[in-house]
């Protein structure tokens, strides 16, 4: 063997929402990893931000999942810098809405479908051309609302399991062709999404009715008490869960990140009446601690 021969060749990923939280983190790993990584952002400054982290590694491109005409031209973009070819699409970019469904509009539902689930759609259908000929690799972060969903995240739980559906149906639709793909199924995670939440849900209690708010103030309650027993871990977890579902010779088709994540999906095989009984028993006790008010 010449030492040519044993140079490793660069591999390539488009990664969608990498301006923050887990794409940046997947961003800079597998650019220190030795990928050529392609990262999605939506401003040209957040690109900046990021090529700045990793100016060898990282090459940014403008790309809204939502906007047909931005995924095309990404997905030109990525072809002419690779000659046509990648090894890999990590679908990340999603937004959440929580809320009872009553209180949720329209408009945000929506939004959260754009994202999540036609976005990732959109951009897998013009990179799939990309990834055959390097027999390539897709990942679609998922979330613990793949595996079970509790009241008042319908919708962004809605949209996770839509993507567990598209991730379990691609991997054999796309088998034949040597296209692996692969669920990354993370917990609660350190970033500003918290802060966004919070902001939300602020915005859509000053909306509703008071009736509204009052059919729900229960379920109010629960979220609440949900969110200070939540423990998030640092995104760079999920990026080396990443890193190995894209190099493991046999990866698997999904996997958990977080024992949040790892509890949700031992949750949700039980028998639904007795699901049904513990969340209900849950938001019982939150309301309990919570005086009821």
């Amino acid at each position: 063997m010449t030492a040519d021969s044993r140079v490793k060749t660069e591999k390539t990923v488009l990664i969608t929402g990498a301006s923050s939280g887990i794409g940046k983190a997947c961003a800079l790993h597998l650019a220190a990893k030795g990928f050529s990584v392609f990262a999605g952002v939506r401003r040209e400054e957040d690109g900046q931000a990021l090529q700045a982290e990793a100016p060898s590694g990282i090459t940014p491109v403008l790309l809204d999942v939502t906007d047909a005409a931005s995924v095309r031209d990404a997905a030109a973009q990525v072809a002419e810098r690779t000659g046509g070819r990648i090894d890999a699409l990590m679908n990340n970019a999603g937004i959440g809405r929580g809320g009872a469904l009553e209180a949720t509009e329209m408009v945000d539902v929506r939004a959260v479908f754009e994202v999540n689930v036609l976005g990732l759609i959109a951009v897998t259908k013009a990179m799939i051309p990309l990834l055959l000929p390097n027999r390539g690799r897709i990942v679609n972060i998922g979330s613990t609302s793949s595996f079970l969903a509790i009241p008042g995240a319908a919708v962004y739980s809605a949209s996770k399991f839509a993507v567990r559906a598209l991730t379990d149906s691609l991997r054999n639709e796309l088998h034949h062709l040597g296209v692996r793909v692969i669920l990354v199924a993370p917990g609660a995670i350190e970033s500003s999404i918290w802060e966004k939440g919070r902001a939300y849900k602020q915005r859509m209690r000053e909306a509703v009715s008071a009736d509204v708010a009052a059919r729900y103030a229960a379920l109010r309650r629960f979220g609440e008490h949900i969110e200070k027993e939540i423990r998030p871990i640092p995104a760079q977890r999920v990026a080396v869960v990443v890193e190995r579902a894209l190099t493991a010779e046999k990866p698997k088709p999904h996997y958990l990140v977080g024992a949040d994540a790892a509890g949700a999906a031992k949750v949700a095989r039980m028998p639904k009446w007795l699901t049904d009984r513990m969340i209900r028993k849950r938001i019982e006790n939150a309301n309990r601690k919570g005086g009821g008010e």
